[in-house]
């Protein structure tokens, strides 16, 4: 991998001895706790924890950006979130999961949109880093806070959409959606009250990026992939969206590795779109 890539190996990771803050982000939507008790018991030596849904998300009654399972915290509030966990501006992070890299794309997408550029994801995540041979250490690290919020642009690099304007406007963009083809042709939904999709979009799921063993196809196949799916689509601004806002970065990731950055997150994703009877619904 290149420096400027957004993903890195385990043999660059361990290459980058203790520079980088490394964050392992297991999660299971089934177990919530999961996660945490799997990075307890080993993880990546020096790795801190964040949770999905206390760290990368604003799960009620905080206040939240968007609706949806996984809603968005202010970018503020994150920001106050990864002080706590040590995060300054410039130094490296690398964060992983053992999800085919879901959970890991969240944390990745979440601190580039505070601004913090300097973020990778361990291609292959923990698998890959167990199959290499990589050290284990155990147990529950406290991470040391630093006394400043990471600065916010003004602008964010990563941007968002919010439901009133893609109902407003729905022939301005072109959303994708990341969730699994059956979820997406509304055969079944085992998450949200009702199934199907935002009408008019495109359906790419996640694991379609990836080589069987959970690594990231190389930069030409996922820009092919992506060319080929929006080659019938008029020129427009791409939109990401899945079930709650999650798998939705694993799709702006894997465009960011093809070299592809015109696209931007609808974080409230189908959770928040079909709590509205108003907004419309397609199947098939």
């Amino acid at each position: 991998m290149t420096a400027a890539s957004p993903l890195i190996d385990p043999a660059g990771l361990r290459a980058r001895g203790h520079a980088p803050l490394v964050f392992d982000c297991r999660f299971d939507l089934a177990r919530p706790s999961s996660g945490e008790s799997a990075y307890a018991e080993g993880h990546i030596p020096g790795a801190l924890y964040l949770h999905l849904e206390r760290h990368l998300s604003a799960m009620p009654p905080a206040p939240a950006l968007c609706g949806g399972r996984h809603p968005l915290p202010p970018r503020e509030v994150f920001a106050a979130t990864m002080a706590a966990q040590g995060l300054r501006p410039g130094r490296p992070v690398v964060v992983y999961d053992a999800a085919n890299g879901m959970y890991a794309a969240r944390a990745w997408w979440m601190l580039r949109w505070i601004g913090h550029d300097n973020v990778q994801v361990l291609d292959g995540g923990w698998a890959a880093w167990l199959a290499t041979g990589g050290d284990i250490e155990a147990g529950i690290l406290a991470p040391t806070p630093v006394d400043a919020p990471h600065p916010l642009p003004d602008e964010p690099v990563m941007q968002t959409i919010g439901a009133s304007e893609l109902l407003a406007q729905p022939d301005r963009f072109t959303v994708i959606d990341a969730r699994a083809p059956e979820r997406y042709r509304g055969e079944t939904e085992p998450l949200d009250p009702v199934a199907g999709h935002i009408p008019g979009a495109l359906n790419h799921p996640f694991t379609t990026n990836l080589h069987p063993d959970g690594r990231f196809l190389d930069a030409a196949t996922l820009r092919a992939r992506f060319d080929e799916l929006l080659g019938t689509a008029p020129a427009r601004p791409v939109v990401q969206q899945c079930g709650s806002g999650v798998t939705a970065c694993h799709n702006l990731l894997a465009m960011a590795v093809a070299g592809r950055g015109d696209t931007c997150l609808y974080p409230g994703s189908w959770s928040e779109w079909c709590s509205d009877p108003v907004r419309p619904v397609a199947r098939g």
